[in-house]
Order: structure tokens, then C-alpha cells, then sequence
């Protein structure tokens, strides 16, 4: 019988399904129904930076620089106007109590400033781990692309050396030199990246003549840009990878494990299927797994990644060249 059991970030999960950062993942009660589905863990809803400052900045002026005055935090968060910040601490807290899956809190990063004492704010909450979904906008030209690479380290840097609990990353494929960035993080001091990030993309009705969003959940069709890279660097890291964006069913899921991936994230598909998604997943898995005499996830985990191809270029010229060297056009 197929053993779904796998190590990420340390953590023993009963699956490789993890719920990733949603909206799903802001109530206990979704939490508890995500745990009865299969999921080897939750990902909590992210908390912005934004919003930790908007809490804190009134206290920053009189705080000085927060690494040296974490010991004052519990008397200026009776001073705190807003309740959001402590409700998301709250929230860790209860899901510990209840919950037997591992609990990975959430913070989204755009700078590397004095925010970063939240990080252990939430570890004392009872956090198993935490993921830092990190994105400097690529379309700021103020900064170099060395600038925004330097932020991302800062950051990573300040979080870890505050926490004793194992740090995720989950970043976008934005970057000059995708596979140097990838290595270069994960010898950092994180235990895990998640590749990669999902973004609100911008749409222009003609009509109205107006901006508005799109495309909120992923497509099916989206699992291939972080399936490459996965491949691509799997054994080539220091830290497990997560796969996220696009896993809209098991055959995906055994696809990203295949190319080198620890745990799949899925968010999109719990919200067009509902919490059973995660159920569905684990026992196609299974099947699969017994179908292909696999009794774990590790026995075929990288099994067709890049480094272990017999041709490695197949993940990039190969595939070209018989793509679009034997495309027929149909006029």
C-alpha cells in the first residue's frame, strides 16, 4: 500500500498536499476541514507588511531599531489601535490546539526594514514554520535588479536570525539569472523554496476603457513554468522545493514530485472543487503509486528531474526543436 509520508522543512507530513496561503486558510474551521481532507499541512492566510505597519510605525520613532527592543513588544501591543496583527497570532495559537497537521504562518515581504520582529512574534505564537512570499516589483526603475536581489537576502538574513523555527521562501520566476537566484537562496539558511509565486495580473476593458483584474485563480495549463524549474534544480539545492501554481489534479501533483518537488501547494483547486480536492489528490496518488510499485513518495521523487535525465536537454533545446521543427501550420 502507497505511503503518502514525507519530510519538508523538518516537518513530518502525512502527504505531500499542502493547503497553500488563501483565504481558505484564515478560520479554524476551514483548517479543521483541510486536516480531515488529507492535507499534510496548512499554509496560513499571509499576513501583509503593510499592515505590520500600520500597527507599529507610531512606535517605531520611539523603539529604535527593533532588534534591540523585542522585549518592549508585549507592553506597546496594548497601545495597538487596530486588532488584525493580534487576531492573526490568535489564529496560530488556535489552529496549534486543534489541529495535529503542522501549522506554517505567513508573511508577505516587499521590504527589508524593521518589520521582521513579527517573525518571532509568530514563532511564540506556536508556528511550526513560516513562508515568506517575497516579490519586488521587476517593474521599478529606481532599482537595479542587484538592488532587488540584495532585499531578498536582507530579508531572508533578519527573519532567520530571529527564528528557531525552519523559514520558507516562495518567489516569483522574475529574476535575470532564475537558477543562480534559486541556489544562491536556498544556501542562505532557509529549509524550503516554494516555486512560484501567483500574482494579481491586470486586464483593460476596451469598452469601459478601464484597468481591472483577472484571472484570480491559476490555470491547469500554469503548472509548467514552476515544473521546469523544479526539474531543472532539484539535487541542485540545499533546502527541499515546494511546487506551486497550476496543480489542478493528482496527474500534476505526481508530475512536480517527479521532477524533484518535496510537497505541492494547492490553493486555486480547493476553491473550484472544495476541500475534497485534497482528498482526491492523495488517493490518485496512491493509485498511481501502486499501479507503478512505488511504496513512498522518495522512491520516485527527482526520478525524471533534470540532473538525473539521460538528456538533460530535454527540458530545454530538445523539446523545441521537435515542437516547433515539426509544427504543421493547419492553413
Amino acid at each position: 500500500m502507497a505511503d503518502l509520508h514525507v519530510k519538508y522543512l523538518g516537518l513530518d507530513l502525512k502527504s505531500p498536499v499542502i493547503a497553500g496561503s488563501c483565504g481558505l486558510t484564515h478560520s479554524v474551521d476551514h483548517l479543521l476541514a483541510i486536516e480531515k481532507a488529507g492535507a499534510g499541512a496548512v499554509v496560513l492566510k499571509s499576513v501583509f507588511e503593510e499592515e505590520i505597519y500600520l500597527e507599529y510605525a507610531h512606535e517605531f520613532d520611539k523603539l529604535g531599531p527593533m532588534d534591540n527592543n523585542l522585549e518592549f513588544l508585549d507592553y506597546y501591543d496594548i497601545e495597538i489601535k487596530k486588532e488584525n496583527l493580534k487576531q492573526y497570532l490568535q489564529l496560530i495559537t488556535d489552529a496549534k490546539a486543534k489541529l495535529s497537521i503542522p501549522v506554517i504562518a505567513s508573511i508577505n515581504c516587499v521590504t527589508s526594514q524593521e518589520w521582521g520582529f513579527f517573525a518571532k512574534k509568530i514563532e511564540s505564537a506556536g508556528a511550526d514554520a513560516l513562508e515568506l512570499n517575497l516579490f519586488l516589483s521587476p517593474a521599478d526603475l529606481t532599482k537595479s535588479g542587484a538592488d532587488n536581489e540584495s532585499t531578498y537576502f536582507d530579508i531572508i538574513t533578519r527573519v532567520t536570525q530571529k527564528v528557531s523555527i525552519p523559514v520558507s521562501v516562495k518567489i516569483s520566476h522574475y529574476f535575470s539569472n532564475l537558477g543562480g537566484m534559486i541556489r544562491d537562496i536556498s544556501f542562505s539558511g532557509v529549509k524550503g523554496i516554494v516555486l512560484f509565486n501567483r500574482f494579481y495580473s491586470p486586464d483593460i476593458d476596451i469598452d469601459k476603457e478601464t484597468v481591472h483584474g483577472t484571472n484570480v485563480l491559476s490555470h491547469p495549463s500554469d503548472y509548467l513554468m514552476p515544473l521546469r524549474w523544479i526539474a531543472a534544480m532539484s539535487n541542485r539545492v540545499n533546502c527541499d522545493i515546494a511546487a506551486s501554481t497550476g496543480i489542478h489534479s493528482w496527474e500534476t501533483a505526481v508530475k512536480m514530485i517527479l521532477a524533484g518537488s518535496h510537497v505541492v501547494q494547492v490553493a486555486s483547486g480547493l476553491y473550484e472543487k472544495g476541500f475534497p480536492f485534497i482528498t482526491e489528490l492523495n488517493e490518485g496518488m496512491k493509485k498511481w503509486m501502486d499501479a507503478h510499485q512505488y511504496e513512498k513518495i522518495d522512491n520516485f521523487r527527482g526520478k525524471l528531474s533534470q540532473e538525473n535525465s539521460v538528456n538533460p536537454s530535454e527540458f530545454e533545446r530538445v523539446q523545441f526543436m521537435k515542437n516547433f521543427g515539426e509544427y504543421k501550420s493547419g492553413r
